[in-house]
């Protein structure tokens, strides 16, 4: 390939990360984690808050650091851990996320928590969020993540008939 044709298709790459408003290094870092059935328990009327859970597979080192949503004031990381033979939840600053697997959000175990809801989540409902995940050398990245919501009685798998 010609010098001025790579310098064309380099111009023109820039070009269309600037119309999208992203910064050409911000579209690649996207692709470093993958997020995979994100879902949000529904709530029933004047619930204040509920769970949010993914799976998440970091192609690199590092942390989930924190989790913001318009459909909460608040948006924590729990853990749902033993103790003293009682299961606690508590908020903790962040999840390691280890290069190459898959790390589970589920109920019983790591989750988000949207509390002081902004309104009731019917199943079906979208509910917008942005992971904030940091890496090894303390840069951060957001992630937008769409997650749909399942009836109050779901469990971790999908719903049937809605394999993914």
């Amino acid at each position: 390939m010609k010098k001025s044709a790579i310098k064309s298709l380099a111009a023109a790459a820039f070009a269309v990360c600037a119309l999208a408003g992203a910064h050409p290094a911000a579209l690649a870092q996207d692709a470093a984690l993958k997020v995979d059935d994100a879902w949000v328990r529904s709530t029933v009327p004047s619930q204040h808050a509920t769970g949010v859970f993914m799976r998440l597979t970091s192609t690199g080192a590092g942390r989930l650091v924190g989790v913001e949503s318009q459909a909460a004031k608040h948006v924590e990381i729990h853990e749902m851990a033993m103790q003293d033979n009682v299961m606690k939840m508590r908020q903790v600053p962040g999840i390691a996320l280890p290069a190459g697997q898959a790390v589970e959000l589920k109920p019983g175990g790591y989750h988000v928590m949207l509390i002081d809801l902004a309104g009731q989540i019917s199943p079906g409902d979208h509910v917008a969020l942005t992971l904030i995940v940091e890496d090894a050398d303390k840069r951060q990245r957001r992630v937008p993540v769409d997650a749909v919501a399942r009836p109050l009685n779901a469990a971790a798998a999908p719903a049937a008939g809605h394999g993914h």
